[in-house]
């Protein structure tokens, strides 16, 4: 992987790197208050430059009949979409697209990883999919269209 891509991954703003457990060594970010609370969601770049992103299930991830709530697995595969894209993001982004299916259900306990790609990266649209697994077992497929977005000034904000 090109140093610059893994510069621009590793140095986005709201980075927490693990220093201990589990996941010792791997990032999330903090500026997302949802995400923080629903994860933690944890990721990485691997030595062939490809992202893998991964969380524990707790209980809190739960639904009713004790599987993994399906509103988490969207959340975590909304967050992998931009784990996914770090390396070319180059500024802020919106989520515009996301589609899914659900393949296999998943219990506590279970380390749900993610695995995915950016499929075509435009100057404001990045296109990506991935998919979700516990071990071997496919548990979610998703694929989603990021914006990028420029952040305006407040000049440019007020002007008609």
């Amino acid at each position: 992987m090109h140093d610059l891509t893994r510069s621009a991954f590793e140095n986005r703003p709201g980075i927490h790197i693990a220093t201990d457990g589990e996941f010792a060594g791997w990032r999330t970010w903090m500026r997302d208050s949802y995400e923080s609370h629903t994860g933690p969601f944890w990721h990485r770049m691997e030595d062939d430059g490809t992202i893998r992103c991964a969380f524990r299930v707790e209980k809190k991830h739960l639904n009713g009949g004790g599987n993994v709530h399906g509103g988490c697995l969207m959340t975590f595969a909304d967050y992998c979409l931009f784990a996914f894209a770090a390396p070319i993001m180059q500024g802020p982004g919106v989520t515009v697209s996301f589609s899914s299916e659900f393949l296999d259900a998943a219990r506590e306990g279970e380390l749900i990883e993610a695995t995915g790609e950016v499929t075509r990266a435009g100057v404001s649209l990045i296109f990506l999919r991935g998919m979700l697994h516990s071990g071997p077992k496919p548990l979610f497929s998703f694929s989603g269209t990021i914006k990028r977005i420029r952040r305006r000034t407040p000049e440019a904000a007020n002007s008609p």
